[in-house]
């Protein structure tokens, strides 16, 4: 298993990350995908992509517009120059839109110049998107990119996800899946092809349903597989491979 979203860079994990990461391969969990939020995370983030050997991404995520924007972007550019040929390094993010907090033009003027970075590049994308999936999916209508991405988080109905399937994207499928209240996304992974989804936890955010933990984990995730498995009625052994074959086809591992 590859967790395909985790922010185990963060100070949460600074008390006990290497016996995490020790718990992760004894439970099956070959690796992460660190992605970016913001320009001075970026170091400590390679640093420590780097240790644990570790997938990583590079963005700026929509709770932390830059004062300059343009200045910002020209920094993630470098640095994306830096780090291209660096096999670990394998998509531009985390960005995108979030009505919740900050919203505005900023936001939209950040996303896209990060989609159009990211066609630059030659890489797929992981896009955060709450309560602006109008705007979200405009602008990726716009800046169309080959290479697709993650609609990370997914949260909406099977329609929803129709809409971002055609333009080439998979859905991150994480600890919403556990809260018996999330009908849509129920209803989402049951109706569509497992080849359309990549799991991850968004450590140490997003801990699921009824959790003993208030710190969510990569350890959470064969939970996630064993949950799409029933909702899918298919095996965990069919589930958890078709997942392993979509996260390696999209960041291209």
């Amino acid at each position: 298993m590859i967790d395909s979203h985790a922010h185990l860079d963060l100070a949460d994990f600074d008390h006990d990350r290497a016996t995490l990461f020790q718990q992760m391969h004894v439970n099956g969990i070959e690796t992460a995908l660190i992605p970016g939020i913001r320009e001075s995370n970026w170091s400590k983030q390679i640093a420590i992509a780097n240790e644990f050997n570790c997938y990583f991404a590079l963005g700026i995520h929509p709770w932390y517009v830059p004062d300059d924007i343009p200045k910002s972007l020209d920094a993630l550019n470098h640095h994306i120059g830096i780090h291209n040929a660096d096999d670990n390094f394998v998509a531009l993010g985390e960005c995108g839109l979030d009505k919740l907090k900050g919203w505005g033009q900023p936001q939209i003027e950040l996303l896209t110049g990060q989609l159009g970075m990211a066609i630059d590049w030659n890489l797929p994308v992981i896009l955060h998107a709450v309560k602006a999936h109008p705007e979200l999916l405009a602008s990726l209508k716009t800046y169309q990119n080959q290479k697709g991405g993650v609609i990370h988080g997914f949260y909406g109905g099977p329609e929803l996800a129709q809409s971002y399937i055609k333009l080439g994207y998979k859905l991150g499928i994480g600890g919403l899946l556990m809260n018996p209240h999330a009908k849509k996304l129920h209803k989402t992974v049951t109706e569509v092809d497992i080849k359309h989804f990549i799991i991850e936890t968004d450590s140490p955010s997003m801990t699921p349903y009824n959790s003993v933990e208030k710190r969510n984990t990569p350890l959470q995730l064969s939970n996630f597989v064993q949950k799409i498995a029933n909702l899918q009625k298919k095996t965990t052994v069919f589930i958890l491979e078709q997942l392993d074959r979509n996260v390696s086809q999209l960041f291209e591992l």
